[in-house]
């Protein structure tokens, strides 16, 4: 048992106690200054752990993501969602944040060009290499998982693939409709469909590798031209500053290049008017 036996002792002690209250109370916010509240299109959930460990050892700052689809993300944080960083898989919803005053046009960048792809699994009797989009209309096809297009740029974009193919209307009652990218590559994956329209970052990831994939001409839908932006209401700003800084270094790039994603024309990449 702790005694106190002179006033000044007793003084001085509370002194002590104190002080060491109110650091205790300044330590949460220090750490909550050192991590990234991050919004992230889920294309990116096998490429952005890489880019966020690069970035933690350079700069001590850590990333917490949340990954979902771009249209959900867009109207959360236009209902407040608490984030620093939302990574779009297309441009549409940035632009929509601009204008609605959320996000500042200064603080946009397009990091990196999305592709879509065929994919099926190693043991499929399908070979999309040699049918192309034809595949989808295989005999074994029952199901066909794409995101969903109403709020997934990885979705409108499969379904304009099948639009100009000629294919959509034929093939449209098979669709089976992920919320996101990352949850249409599960339903094929898992066997729920027998072939998906999935982003090629996720169709080069260890978990889908052994499958079988054939790239879409980028001319049979819209570029998936991706941006990043700080939000307005971070709390971070100087640490996501630091992180759209990283993002455009050469080790970046080179990240994000080995998961499919290309450099936009050097005009896109330019802050947003």
């Amino acid at each position: 048992m702790l005694t106190i036996s002179s006033p000044q002792i007793a003084k001085n002690f509370a002194h002590m106690i104190f002080a060491l209250a109110m650091l205790a109370s300044l330590i949460p916010v220090g750490a909550k200054a050192q991590a990234l509240r991050v919004a992230a299109a889920s294309d990116l959930q096998f490429a952005l752990p890489e880019l966020a460990k690069q970035f933690e050892k350079e700069s001590g700052v850590k990333l917490e993501v949340s990954y979902g689809s771009s249209g959900n993300f867009a109207a959360q944080i236009q209902n407040g969602a608490p984030f620093d960083i939302f990574f779009s898989a297309d441009i549409s919803y940035p632009e929509a944040l601009v204008k609605a005053g959320f996000v500042d046009s200064s603080a946009v960048y397009n990091y990196g060009v999305g592709r879509i792809v065929l994919w099926v699994p190693g043991d499929s009797p399908i070979d999309p290499a040699k049918l192309g989009l034809d595949s989808v209309t295989h005999p074994s096809v029952q199901k066909i998982a794409i995101a969903n297009p109403e709020h997934a740029p990885y979705g409108r974009a499969a379904r304009a693939a099948l639009e100009k193919a000629g294919l959509y209307d034929q093939v449209k009652p098979k669709l089976v409709l992920g919320e996101n990218i990352s949850q249409a590559a599960q339903f094929v994956q898992s066997g729920n469909a027998q072939i998906g329209i999935v982003a090629l970052s996720l169709a080069v990831s260890p978990a889908m590798r052994s499958g079988k994939r054939w790239e879409i001409p980028t001319d049979s839908y819209p570029p998936l031209t991706q941006a990043v932006v700080v939000l307005n209401n971070s709390r971070s700003k100087p640490a996501a500053g630091k992180f759209i800084a990283f993002l455009k270094s050469d080790s970046a790039i080179a990240t994000l290049a080995r998961f499919g994603f290309s450099q936009p024309p050097a005009s896109d990449s330019e802050p947003l008017p």
